[in-house]
This record gives C-alpha cells, sequence and structure tokens, in this order.
C-alpha cells in the first residue's frame, strides 16, 4: 500500500510548521539562562518593550501557571531560579527575527550562581542541593511517585520471589555497573510553533507535536480553560522520535500571543536551541547483579536503574517505569528485584526517544548476559534459550505470556 502522505513528500508540495506563515505573524525569540543552576535577581525588560517593532515582552512574572507530561514543575518562563543551561527567562515577539533578537539583547538578566548537579549518582544523596525545592507540592499524573525533600521525582519498584534466597542457591554472582550517555534526537525540522488568541481569549496553535490531543488538555489545564477554548492544529511532522512529544515551544508561543492582541506568533527552535534546550534521550547508570547455576540456570536478577532527567520531569517517570517493569527482558527469572530511578539533575531536559527507556536498560541486560556467559564458559546464544520465556511463562510483573 501506498502512504498517504507520499505523493505530498515527494513531490515538495507539504507544508511544515516551519514554512508555514499567517497574515500579520509576528516572530518570537527566546532569552534563555547561560548558567545551569541560578536564582534570578532581577529581568529587566523595559527597554526591549520600547524598540519599534517589538509587540510584546514577556517574562516568568506574566505567566506564573505550571505544566508537564507527568509533573506539573515547569513554568512557562523560569521565575525564581533557572535550572539548566538553555532554560527560557524572557521572550518577546516582534515584525522579524533580527528585531525579536535585538529586544533580547536589551533585557538585562542578572543571575546569581548556585551549586548545580551534573551526576544523577550525587543528586540521589541525602545532603544534595534540591533542585526543585517544591516537588512535594506539585500536581502529578497517576502512577508517579515522588519523593519530597529529594531530587527523586519517581521511584519504581519490582518484586518477584526472594532474591536473597536466590542468590544463596546461586553457583556464580555477577555484578556490574553500566552506562548510557545523553542523545539529541537530530530530527531535520526544529520544533517549531504558531500560537493566535482571539478576541473571545480562544487559543488556536499550529504545531509540529506528535500528542496534539495531550497539548490540548495540557494547554487547558495550565491556562484554566475549558478545552473548548483551546484548538491544536497538528501540522506534518519533520521527524520526532518521540522528541516532538508533549509540550515544548508551543507554552511560550501561546503566551506571546496573549499579549498580541489577535496577531499570530511563530517560534521555531535554531539548531543550537535544540541541542540545548529541546528534549534528549535519558542518560542511565544501571547496576546489575545476577545468580545463576553452573549450567546457566537464572535464579535471581538485582538491578538498579538510575535515569538523568535533567532540570525537568517531562515524560522522564514513565520512562523510568517502563524500563523498570521490563528490565528482566524475555526471559524466565524467578527471582526478581528491580528498582528504577527517575533523577533531577541540572542538564538538559530527558524525554521521549524511540524505545522509551527499553534500548537504556536492555543494552545493560544483554551486557551482563554476554559476560556472564562467558564466566560460565556457556556459548551466550544456549544461556538466552536455556532461560527464554515459553509459551505459558509468568512475567516478572504476574502477566502470563503467550506467543
Amino acid at each position: 500500500p501506498v502512504r498517504l502522505d507520499a505523493w505530498e513528500k515527494v513531490t515538495g508540495r507539504t507544508v511544515y510548521v516551519v514554512d508555514l506563515k499567517i497574515r500579520g505573524m509576528l516572530y518570537a525569540k527566546v532569552l534563555r539562562s547561560p548558567l545551569p543552576h541560578a536564582r534570578i535577581a532581577r529581568v529587566d525588560a523595559e527597554k526591549a518593550k520600547t524598540l519599534v517593532g517589538v509587540a510584546a515582552v514577556i517574562t516568568g512574572r506574566d505567566f506564573p501557571s505550571l505544566y508537564g507530561a507527568t509533573i506539573q514543575d515547569q513554568h512557562f518562563l523560569a521565575i525564581e531560579k533557572v535550572r539548566f543551561v538553555g532554560d527560557p527567562v524572557a521572550a518577546v515577539a516582534a515584525i522579524d527575527l533580527d528585531t525579536a533578537e535585538e529586544a533580547l539583547s536589551l533585557i538585562k538578566l542578572e543571575l546569581e550562581p548556585l551549586p548545580a548537579l551534573f551526576d544523577p549518582v550525587e543528586s540521589m544523596k541525602p545532603e544534595a542541593i534540591l533542585i526543585h525545592e517544591d516537588l512535594s507540592l506539585y500536581a502529578l499524573a497517576p502512577g508517579i511517585f515522588p519523593i519530597g525533600g529529594t531530587n527523586l521525582c519517581n521511584h519504581f519498584k519490582l518484586r518477584k520471589g526472594d532474591t536473597e534466597k536466590g542468590f544463596k542457591e546461586s553457583e556464580m554472582v555477577l555484578e556490574d555497573t553500566y552506562t548510557t550517555q545523553m542523545v539529541q534526537h537530530a530530527h531535520l525540522e526544529p520544533h517549531a510553533s504558531i500560537a493566535q488568541v482571539d478576541h473571545s481569549g480562544k487559543i488556536t496553535v499550529w504545531s509540529n507535536t506528535q500528542t496534539p490531543h495531550f497539548d490540548r488538555k495540557a494547554l487547558a489545564t495550565a491556562l484554566h480553560l475549558p478545552l473548548n477554548k483551546v484548538r491544536i492544529i497538528g501540522a506534518s511532522v519533520g521527524g520526532g522520535f518521540g522528541g516532538k512529544s508533549y509540550l515544548k515551544a508551543e507554552p511560550i508561543c501561546v503566551a506571546l500571543a496573549r499579549k498580541t492582541r489577535g496577531r499570530p506568533v511563530k517560534l521555531a527552535y535554531t539548531r543550537e536551541e535544540e541541542f540545548g534546550s529541546a528534549p534528549v534521550r535519558h542518560p542511565t547508570t544501571t547496576r546489575c547483579k545476577t545468580g545463576m547455576k553452573k549450567d546457566g540456570t537464572w535464579l535471581a536478577q538485582e538491578m538498579e536503574v538510575i535515569f538523568d532527567t535533567g532540570a525537568y520531569a517531562d515524560i522522564g517517570p514513565r520512562v523510568c517505569r517502563n524500563a523498570g517493569f521490563s528490565a528482566t527482558g524475555p526471559y524466565k527469572i524467578p527471582n526478581v528485584r528491580i528498582d528504577s530511578y527517575c533523577v533531577y539533575t541540572n542538564k538538559p531536559v530527558g524525554g521521549a526517544f524511540r524505545g522509551f527507556g527499553i534500548p537504556q536498560v536492555t543494552w545493560a541486560v544483554e551486557s551482563h548476559i554476554d559476560r556472564a556467559a562467558e564466566k560460565l564458559g556457556i556459548d551466550p546464544v544456549e544461556i538466552r534459550k536455556k532461560n527464554a520465556a515459553e509459551e505459558g511463562s509468568l512475567s516478572a510483573t504476574g502477566q502470563v505470556l503467550h506467543s
């Protein structure tokens, strides 16, 4: 079958948000933090407002609402402090990009540096400085378990059988730690959004989002509006891979559009902003402990998976949970203990990326199996076949598996 959008794409007729122009449209630029963690002492945007061609200038104080895919921990623009290099602090809408850039240069930003955390293992320590002091007060999606007074925005636990007993009965116990790095999606089209607010207050957003229905509800919730006051028009997506899921450029666009008396406002990220301010695949640290018989029979598995979610939770807590309940892979393991943590740091925000947490944990588990096979002198294919799930096997979550 031929894809429905094939003809338009191969002939170059597909219109993406970066191509879209609407009558009377203004162009937005964002002032972003140069520091990873700092108190905002002063944001003076008065001079920028007087520049000819500038239609709107906003700071965090103009829109104190919170939003977030799992934890509502992010303001439209930073208010009390910034939490990573690239955190948005102020934004302008002007008649063209040059004027918008000039307006940004007129905004005076004074920051008081704070200690920054770049290692999630350090960030988990009880004495670590808090990145989100109000974590226990934030609104949450179902199934998310943050720990107030810490930098842990989710802790997923999975228990099956008795791992202590399993390790005691094991003839080989192997323990290793595996790490994965931050990865940018690098889709061809950057994040882009256009917002317009009519005389009645109804918001229309054109966006290259992957999640238009979620974004509509999230914007309505953040702005305390009924759903019929928010419309999201999902444009063609020039590559996303998860990175264009949930609110990204839309909140700032909407905030500016509410100040421009009906004129639409467009915000398109530069490639530099994509690498510094757009979501990334979570870096991880995974500790694996495996107990087996000499013949390769798998008796116990213990894992601690730490997801570095950066400055804001985004969808990180669900990525952490997804990896946690999938960490044992397609194997029969009678005794399992999994702890999966989602941890704040002062780094770019970890978000959805193809595989949703599974590639990182699979890398660790499969590498660990290879090490176990080598230590036992068993072919790595044979040790997998010996422990592979079969028709009717019980997964670590209690699910009966069927082909």
